[in-house]
């Protein structure tokens, strides 16, 4: 994840260490992280991690903590006025890497049987995946494809569909449905495990989601949310390996990230 700030500077401490000052800040995969911003915008570039080769992505992705990259910041807050005056809703059609890095990221390449059950998580974060089911499907072991998967995609089986199923979360926040209703339909047994899981991955309460995206607008392509948009510039792309721009934190509350 890199954080940009849409003008002035971020502070940024990640995983409990010290506070950092900048105006781009890089934070490796699934690291808990806190950001502050100066103004109400900040820009956020997510390339997930399971579908992107950091190890042969651009130096820039490869860093941790505050980086000096003028020439970046300066592009990505120009590419941040343009989508959002362009008012683009047909984000498929945009290339992000080639936008922002000037090349295609290239793909992760990890074991098709492990990818598969990647796949299956993404597709519906909100059912109930358990790792003997998707063991069986993959014809694996239970133990074999929970150490597979660590190994693979450097994060537990359990891990990963906690993080998936809350960022499908970005897609209920503006029906009329009870937090409960939305807790049980993604996929949460109760609405305690549901604010639990919530405030790990976001650093906020569901019902403060929800008030803060009142405006939020999403675009799906397909049975996959791509684009969403909320009162403080925020954009989540959930497609894989396209990162783009988009709002993190409002002003003034540290948010934490996991």
């Amino acid at each position: 994840m890199l954080d940009v700030a849409a003008e002035g500077s971020i502070r940024v401490r990640i995983d409990g260490g010290d506070w950092q000052v900048t105006d781009m800040a890089v934070v490796p995969p699934y690291t808990p992280h806190e950001v502050l911003s100066e103004a109400r915008l900040i820009n956020v570039i997510k390339v997930e991690a399971e579908t992107v080769d950091l190890a042969v992505a651009p130096e820039l992705l490869r860093q941790r903590g505050a980086v000096a990259a003028d020439g970046f910041v300066a592009h990505t807050r120009k590419l941040s006025e343009e989508l959002r005056s362009s008012r683009c809703e047909n984000l498929m059609s945009v290339d992000f890497d080639r936008l922002l890095f000037e090349q295609t990221l290239a793909p992760r390449r990890i074991d098709p049987r492990i990818r598969e059950v990647v796949e299956t998580i993404k597709r519906n974060p909100a059912a109930p995946a358990l790792a003997e089911d998707c063991a069986q499907d993959v014809s694996l072991s239970f133990s074999r494809v929970l150490h597979l998967f660590k190994e693979e995609v450097e994060i537990p089986f359990r891990s990963f569909r906690s993080w998936k199923r809350a960022r499908g979360l970005l897609c209920r926040v503006n029906e009329k449905s009870s937090l409960t209703d939305v807790a049980l339909d993604s996929g949460y047994p109760d609405s305690t495990h549901f604010s639990h899981s919530i405030r790990q991955v976001y650093g906020l309460k569901p019902k403060d989601i929800f008030a803060g995206s009142r405006r939020l607008a999403v675009y799906a392509n397909g049975d996959s949310a791509a684009f969403s948009r909320d009162r403080f510039g925020a954009a989540d792309h959930a497609c894989a390996a396209r990162p783009m721009t988009g709002a993190a934190a409002p002003n003034g509350n540290p948010t934490r990230l996991g």
